[in-house]
């Protein structure tokens, strides 16, 4: 590995898996390092990227790119193994020409990403001569992979395949698992803290037989605060450069991705949008929400509102007509109180959305 290349982490795993608090962990550790961060967030439980936007790295007005705040890249046309050339490439020539203000790049996969492809998409000329795998993480759900299950809720993990038209690899939790695993140049079993004795050893097995000796399995767990307890020496510095051997693993999806995409999918990408409003009356905003989704081609929503008199920020994700909201945490001194909210769906049009939302305005 050349000393000049930027290390780039792919972390990938099933939907609920723990990518993004492993991620948001990273980023409190990081201690300065200047880090660029890619997130395939399409149809992902966790929509709190937000946690990861303590990134150090500034982009200037002129530099920004879609999806991009702080040096947050987000992904949401679709499954990322599956839109390399149309999504990935162009973000990743960006941070070529920024290679001087980036100490570290990390890219969270979607749950049904299959790492192979986005890999080997580091051995494009204009890629690999600045860039370098470090390592691929692979995070399996401890409890769900000891049950059986392999996913923390297969259900939404269907929920998602199905509303992920650019998707063109059969999700089959048992064979994903194989090829997530098969990429591994290292494995985190989350959630270690909720195993017995015998649901460990199972775990154990269930990896010993998917992956080479080789490859290290570490268990980590969540601190009394819901944080993934994993360190930062543990998942960054492996200097794996996975994308020397990428092309000799084999996965059970390797004749979806042998060919050239020749941007196959581009009439099937999804349009969105960000809709901000102030601040909202809540049972108002989720009425005409769901109208909108009842009405228009919406396929997720997701994002956060801000109401009067209400000391959390509420979260709200919508798949399909199914809409859910929680609150997850308090407002911060420093923040602007606020409502964004981020669609993606065919055909939908930002003015009709914010002009019905609008009205949810206080």
């Amino acid at each position: 590995m050349q000393l000049n290349k930027i290390p780039a982490t792919v972390v990938t795993g099933f939907l609920g898996s723990g990518k993004t608090t492993l991620l948001a962990n990273i980023m409190r550790q990081a201690q300065g390092k200047r880090i660029a961060v890619i997130v395939n967030e399409f149809g992902e439980l966790d929509i709190d990227a937000d946690l990861l936007r303590n990134c150090p790295l500034d982009c200037d007005d002129d530099t920004q790119t879609k999806g991009t705040q702080q040096g947050i890249y987000e992904l949401a046309n679709g499954c990322i193994c599956c839109t390399v050339e149309e999504e990935f490439l162009p973000v990743m020539q960006e941070l070529v020409k920024r290679r001087n203000d980036i100490d570290h790049i990390l890219i969270e996969t979607s749950g049904l990403a299959l790492p192979k492809p986005l890999v080997q998409a580091f051995n494009w000329p204009d890629i690999k001569q600045h860039c370098t795998v470090d390592a691929v993480i692979t995070v399996i759900d401890g409890p769900a992979v000891a049950a059986g299950r392999f996913a923390h809720d297969a259900e939404q993990v269907q929920q998602q395949r199905l509303a992920d038209d650019s998707l063109n690899h059969d999700p089959d939790l048992a064979e994903l698992l194989d090829d997530q695993l098969s990429a591994a140049d290292l494995v985190l079993v989350a959630k270690s803290d909720l195993l017995d004795t015998e649901q460990r050893s199972t775990v154990e097995q269930v990896v010993s037989n998917k992956v080479p000796a080789a490859v290290k399995t570490a268990y980590i767990g969540q601190t009394a605060n819901g944080q993934s307890d994993a360190n930062l020496e543990l998942v960054m510095g492996l200097q794996a450069a996975a994308e020397e051997r990428i092309n000799h693993v084999h996965t059970h999806h390797d004749h979806h991705h042998d060919h050239d995409h020749e941007h196959e999918h581009a009439h099937d990408h999804f349009d969105s949008c960000v809709i901000n409003l102030g601040e909202v009356d809540g049972k108002q905003l989720q009425s005409i929400l769901q109208d909108l989704l009842a009405q228009y081609p919406i396929y997720r929503c997701k994002g956060f509102a801000a109401l009067p008199g209400k000391p959390m920020r509420q979260v709200l994700q919508a798949v399909g007509q199914r809409l859910e909201s929680h609150f997850d945490r308090l407002w911060q001194t420093h923040e602007q109180r606020g409502t964004s909210l981020v669609f993606i769906g065919k055909q939908i049009n930002a003015k009709t959305l914010t002009a019905a939302l609008s009205n949810a305005e206080v």
